[in-house]
């Protein structure tokens, strides 16, 4: 049988340029045309483009032909139609899910549509790309399985039109799998004459796996694999058989190729002579990543290691508190590379993580050369087309529509952004202030007529009601028609009121992908059949999050951040692994919708396992590199975390090998990582330590003191004076959320709104919870604009509206409702003062004295009546004294709260332990200390629980202070 070609490049080497040299090296005395005849075969475009450049570097020479894997130039494509697109198979897998979850309503929900059709997609491209038959599934053995698994096989009968004798067109893995079989096929019969290398693939996947076992066995081909492990002795290569114990180490898939080739890990050579750059670290590694059954191994073998003090020289333990010192100590090294002239390189799947290294070394002006780029979904672009998908179907926001026209592409192609933000900000003032939460055409139409001296007001607000109001109407329809009228809509608001030129959003790498983004799917839409509004929005957002912008402004040409991928292919000075904590790296598997771990086994495709192996082989590939930092914080935002398992070996392995260096080279290795987070840590520390506010009690001018307020305002008085200095005398007022939502002030304002009714408008004979209800719905119905909301509070109210006619009966047969929002003002003379007020509702008794009644969710107790909350019993004072106008001057025979709440309740307040005339000495007494000169308003005086947080509070940096500390009185002019 003939021998297979197979070759091996050790960890740490830079493969593509091991892979180059080598090369170059067997031809060197050759014509320079039999390397030109050389097919060269790379598994991706980043590695061809690397090679092309290496060979660049040479100088002149007839290089080889270099092609990729995936597209493969020997012919054999030759009468085998075209792949169809990725996304035209996920929208026809997503109409024939619709249609099923049409039938079977109970077996996923539909906001899950496309997801469903993604994951379904990638199952059938590894079936393709395994070699497995949906038969082969459907008869698995599940008879210790639930009923999960019918659900499973509703959905994965689907792609059977796919497989055997299909018409359908064929996607891309079932295309390579029959362009691999046919160029075999044709090798038998005429095998190629020119020499063909297969380089830089693992075979993980079933159909490249039978390419490189074809090339191998050529004459004249070669198979060259990235990272192999020269120092694994052969007895643990013959114990990775089982897939199910052994899929997780780094050299499982070598392994198995090994197997189906027929031989054993010493066929494997030497690709090159150059030597990995710390061969006594390979070992090191080597040894550490052992399967989990032979471990006991490092207690035998630890011992005979080589120098374990040069292996971990130039590695450094960086264990951070945090992510944020990690990135911090990562990127003062990164910025020493730029000082050294060293070319680096941050390897992580943390994606949190790089962002928080870019932004830490934006400080030196440092921008790193970042492979995996941005989301298109979180590009201006995708986020301007997500937030105008998003109001599809939908009720507008005040929220949304702000945020669509405050998005930096909104009306740029007018030549008047100024003016439109503007206008904005002036919008967004009167929607925070007034409202409404769901702003209608009229709304807006109604407020532009009220801006004098702005003529393009009414013109904003037309195109403004043309671009948005059509959204919420939009129904159920196809996809093509969404995806036009969507983008219709985008173009419109880009363009502006009056277009000059051509918007900004399709410029740029972000528009321009985006634009092609877009293309590719109105192109495919006709495969989508009918969406849903809501349906759109999921397949629109999942297509976007599939795509990704690199737009850098000037990257540093050797500062670069790797996903694991690239790191791959290219070679750096200084490598820094980053992020080894359990579930970021390796990354947790992703659970299985569909087939669990051993169904997958017992059916050929790939184990979870299959990704944490390709991690482990890309993390033994990069820890040998000639300078290595390994990176980890050991708290995240949530909890502590777990070090990498990867991690967690070297350390236990180096500290139970005292006797030949292993616990001082580890602690070598910390202590270098500690001088760097030592150094963030004073970066960190201000060199001016800024003294913690005071806790403010400012001393106006008494001309500038208020000279009016309401009964509500004198509890905020007594409580925290500084918030009424910031109301009356600095004059500001708290903005409203732009977020309007169902707020408990809002609740008690309708509760009012509603009871207030019901008092005014039923008769007392026809009072009951049919009629209190039915005031109610409309009410709710036309000041709550959330159904939720509505109904929640509905079934609140209906729990106590039993309670509250059956006491209102009672209450109007001592005394009649007469008058309801009373306003009222009452001056104190000598103090230039007026106290104001409003009365939710005044009954008269027989005898013609007054009954004062104030709705509340939760009344004041007796005791925060009498010493902080006295708004009933000035109410009263102010009734006595005639404030309130139409409402003759009377004597209160009773002041009493209305609690509404989930414990209604009916409570007096307590006139007859403090009469009136009391009141109103001590609001004299009050007022007049706060006209004294060296009175003055201190924060959070009495607040009613530390934990409450006032509008002014920021403004009075609470939180630096404590309500302990003395005030600081200060005169301010």
């Amino acid at each position: 049988m003939f021998k297979p070609n197979i070759y091996g490049i050790a960890p740490g080497c830079d493969f593509p340029a091991v892979l180059v040299h080598g090369l170059l090296d067997r031809y060197h005395d050759k014509p320079p045309e039999e390397l030109a005849r050389v097919q060269l075969v790379v598994n991706t475009e980043r590695m061809k483009r690397r090679v092309d450049s290496l060979f660049a570097a040479q100088g002149a020479l007839l290089c080889p032909k270099i092609g990729l894997v995936t597209d493969l130039a020997f012919g054999a494509a030759a009468g085998i139609e075209k792949a169809v697109s990725p996304l035209r198979r996920r929208l026809e897998l997503t109409q024939l899910i619709a249609q099923l979850l049409d039938q079977q309503p109970d077996l996923a929900a539909r906001d899950a549509l496309y997801d469903l059709a993604d994951s379904l997609a990638n199952l059938m491209d590894e079936m393709h790309g395994e070699g497995v038959e949906p038969s082969r599934i459907s008869s698995l053995d599940v008879s210790d399985q639930s009923g999960h698994w019918a659900r499973s096989l509703e959905f994965i009968g689907i792609v059977d039109r796919y497989f055997d004798n299909t018409t359908e067109p064929l996607d891309k893995e079932a295309r390579q799998r029959l362009v691999i079989e046919a160029l075999i096929s044709s090798w038998q019969d005429h095998p190629p004459k020119n020499p063909i290398i297969l380089a830089g693939s693992t075979g993980s996947r079933g159909a490249t796996h039978k390419l490189m076992r074809a090339i191998a066995e050529l004459p004249n081909g070669a198979v060259v694999l990235p990272g192999f492990d020269f120092d694994m002795p052969a007895e643990v290569w013959s114990g990775l058989d089982d897939a199910l114990t052994a899929e997780d180490h780094p050299q499982y898939r070598f392994h198995h190729l090994l197997q189906s080739f027929e031989v054993t890990s010493d066929s494997v050579s030497q690709w090159s002579p150059s030597p990995a750059p710390s061969p006594e670290r390979n070992a090191l590694i080597s040894l550490a990543l052992r399967p989990a059954p032979v471990t006991d191994q490092w207690m035998s073998e630890g011992k005979h290691l080589p120098s374990l003090a040069s292996a971990c020289e130039n590695v450094t333990l960086v264990e951070a508190s945090s992510s944020r010192e990690e990135a911090g100590a990562i990127a003062l090294r990164l910025r020493e590379a730029v000082e050294k002239g060293q070319k680096a390189a941050l390897i992580t799947p943390d994606r949190v993580l790089t962002r928080q290294v870019t932004a830490a070394l934006s400080q030196w002006k440092i921008e790193p050369d970042d492979s995996a780029g941005t989301p298109l979904a979180l590009s201006a672009p995708g986020r301007f087309l997500r937030h105008i998908s998003a109001l599809m179907g939908q009720q507008l926001t005040s929220e949304a529509l702000l945020t669509l026209l405050k998005h930096p592409l909104t009306n740029t192609g007018s030549g008047q952004r100024g003016a439109h933000l503007k206008l904005t900000r002036e919008l967004e003032l009167k929607l925070r202030r007034f409202g409404p939460p769901h702003p209608h055409a009229d709304d807006l139409q109604l407020w532009a007529s009220t801006l004098k001296g702005d003529e393009n007001a009414n013109l904003w607000v037309e195109w403004i009601i043309g671009c948005l109001f059509e959204l919420s109407t939009v129904g159920t329809r196809s996809l093509s028609e969404q995806l036009v009228f969507h983008l219709a809509i985008a173009e419109r608001l880009a363009n502006g009121p009056a277009p000059q030129h051509q918007s900004k959003l399709w410029l740029k790498k972000a528009g321009e992908s985006a634009l092609q983004t877009v293309e590719a799917l109105k192109s495919e839409a006709g495969y989508g059949g009918d969406f849903a509004p809501r349906d759109y929005v999921d397949l629109f957002r999942s297509v976007l999050d599939k795509e990704v912008v690199r737009d850098p402004i000037q990257p540093h040409p050797n500062i670069m951040i790797w996903g694991t991928l690239e790191a791959r292919v290219q070679g750096a000075d200084l490598v820094i692994l980053a992020g080894l904590n359990e579930g970021v790296w390796p990354e947790s598997p992703k659970p299985d919708p569909w087939l669990n771990r051993k169904m997958r086994a017992d059916a050929g495709l790939l184990l979870p396992e299959r990704r944490i192996g390709l991690s482990a082989h890309d993390f033994q590939q990069a820890i040998c590199a000639p300078e290595v930092w390994i990176t980890r914080s050991i708290r995240s935002a949530e909890s502590e975390t777990v070090p990498s398992r990867w991690v967690n070996r070297l350390v236990n392995l180096l500290d139970g090998l005292p006797k030949t260096g292993g616990k001082e080279a580890l602690d070598q290795m910390r202590r270098r990582g500690n001088t760097y987070l030592a150094l963030f840590k004073a970066l960190e520390t201000p060199e001016i330590r800024i003294e913690s506010a005071k806790r403010p009690c400012p001393q106006p001018p008494i001309h500038a003191r208020p000279k009016k307020l309401s009964v509500t305002q004198i509890k905020t008085l007594i409580r925290d004076p500084y918030a009424v200095y910031a109301r009356h005398v600095l004059r500001l007022k708290p903005l409203d959320p732009l977020r309007q939502v169902a707020s408990a002030p809002l609740r008690g304002t309708v509760l009012h709104s509603i009871f207030e009714a019901v008092v005014r408008d039923i008769p007392l004979s026809k009072l009951n919870t049919a009629s209190l209800m039915a005031v109610a719905d409309t009410i709710l119905e036309a000041e709550v604009p959330w159904p939720a909301a509505q109904r929640i509070w509905r079934g609140k109210l209906g729990r106590l509206a039993e309670w509250f006619v059956a006491t209102e009966h009672d209450r109007q047969s001592k005394a009649a409702p007469t008058y309801f929002e009373k306003r009222g003002e009452l001056r104190l003379d000598r103090l230039d003062f007026t106290l104001s007020g409003i009365a939710d509702r005044i009954d008269v008794a027989p005898d013609g004295r007054a009954v004062i009644y104030d709705y509340k969710t939760t009344p004041p107790t007796a005791k925060v009546e009498h010493l902080f909350d006295k708004q009933l019993l000035l109410e009263a004072t102010m009734l006595e004294r005639g404030a309130f106008l139409g409402v003759a001057e009377n004597s209160v025979q009773r002041a009493s709260y209305i609690g509404i709440g989930s414990s209604p309740e009916e409570r007096d307040a307590k006139l007859e332990e403090t009469s009136t005339t009391d009141i109103w000495a001590e609001l004299h007494t009050l007022i007049e200390s706060y006209f004294a000169p060296d009175q003055g308003y201190t924060s959070r005086r009495a607040t009613s629980v530390v934990a409450h947080y006032g509008d002014y509070d920021h403004l009075a940096r609470f939180g630096e202070w404590e309500e302990s500390d003395t005030p600081n009185r200060e005169v301010v002019s």
